[in-house]
């Protein structure tokens, strides 16, 4: 993305997730992040998958990254967000956006936009398919075109390699794929939030 780096630990998304519940929101987390949470907790109640995190941070203190990550889950368990986890599909992103309920995703843009890996040079990140990393990113999906099976993206880096453009319609069998592979930076999430009733 040739901007400047923000190393979040890839929790942005509970992060945002914890500033809206501070404020009064409702909001749901869908996780795949595997890199956080093992499959075997999927169907456990939230009170044991919050005394797994934290069996899981005091058993690895030294990953720095997945710490943070674990921090920011229980504070977001803590303060009554609620954590989901269900299988990816389109049906899935279709229930919420025919609603108008928009969906914060945390993905691999580096799939989304199909471009080379990058690194960090000191200064700014710049594209290198040899030495680079995959990089990941946060947009709002905000509408659903049925017909062409397409979502459209409300994207806050202007100058992304794909169209240069904040919003786009993106096939939403590119947009599952490349949420999922956000798991290599701790994101592969979708962040719902709405106004308590």
């Amino acid at each position: 993305m040739e901007s400047d780096k923000l190393d979040d630990g890839g929790t942005l998304g509970v992060l945002l997730a914890n500033h809206a519940l501070r404020r009064g929101y409702k909001v749901q987390i869908y996780t795949y992040n595997l890199m956080v949470f093992d499959p075997t907790w999927f169907e456990l109640p939230e009170g044991i998958i919050r005394h797994k995190l934290d069996l899981q941070r005091k058993a690895q203190p030294h990953n720095t990254k997945l710490v943070a990550a674990i921090n920011a889950y229980i504070d977001f368990l803590d303060m009554g967000g609620e954590l989901l986890f269900k299988d990816l599909n389109v049906s899935l992103i279709r229930h919420y956006l025919k609603k108008g309920k928009p969906i914060l995703t945390g993905l691999s843009s580096t799939w989304l936009y199909r471009c080379a890996r990058e690194r960090d040079d000191g200064n700014k990140m710049v594209y290198d398919d040899i030495n680079g990393e995959a990089c990941g990113h946060f947009v709002v999906l905000s509408g659903f075109d049925i017909n062409k099976r397409t979502v459209q993206v409300a994207d806050p880096y202007n100058a992304n390699p794909a169209y240069s453009k904040h919003y786009y319609h993106e096939p939403v069998e590119r947009l599952i794929n490349a949420i999922l592979l956000g798991i290599v930076t701790y994101d592969s999430n979708l962040v719902i939030i709405e106004k308590e009733t």
